[in-house]
């Protein structure tokens, strides 16, 4: 019977990874602004974007669970940091954007959070940095996740499974 070497193991080293990586981002904006992971995420998902997006595409982008993401919307709207929109194509569907307050927040938070990122990635050389970038990207490619935000959102997203996007780590 052959042994699984666990810290050699692509899956356990990308989740160990992920958890460090956002940990340290989390201080970035936990303390100083008190904003979770989920809060963020939302922020960030809607600062990226150029247009007002569902909770549910948040969530599929993010790969953070749908009942998670609403309570954490509801704590951003109750912060004024985010309002819901009636999509002009559905008027039943209400979309999410960032307020005035919510995209000032949003750009304090960017270049801290890439000065933490460009910290956490000085280990690597530029080349190393885009080699890495680019192997994400093509896992990410194969796995048919979101990685951009003109990637469109799903008209069922109830019937799809969860994504995640570049926009998650933190």
């Amino acid at each position: 019977m052959s042994k699984l070497d666990l810290f050699s193991f692509v899956p356990f080293q990308l989740n160990r990874l992920a958890a460090e990586v956002s940990a340290a981002l989390a201080s970035e904006y936990q303390q100083r602004y008190g904003l979770d992971i989920p809060g963020w995420r939302i922020l960030a998902t809607l600062g990226f974007r150029n247009d007002a997006c569902t909770a549910q595409f948040i969530a599929q982008c993010t790969r953070t669970h749908k009942s998670t993401i609403s309570r954490a919307v509801t704590a951003l709207l109750q912060r004024e940091l985010i309002e819901r929109v009636e999509n002009e194509d559905d008027r039943r569907e209400l979309r999410l954007r960032l307020t005035r307050k919510g995209r000032a927040l949003y750009h304090e938070l960017v270049p801290r959070l890439k000065r933490r990122e460009q910290q956490i990635l000085s280990c690597l050389s530029a080349s190393e940095r885009d080699n890495l970038a680019e192997a994400l990207g093509k896992i990410e490619r194969h796995l048919n996740l979101i990685q951009a935000n003109h990637d469109q959102e799903a008209p069922h997203h109830d019937d799809l499974p969860a994504a995640k996007s570049r926009v998650s780590v933190g």
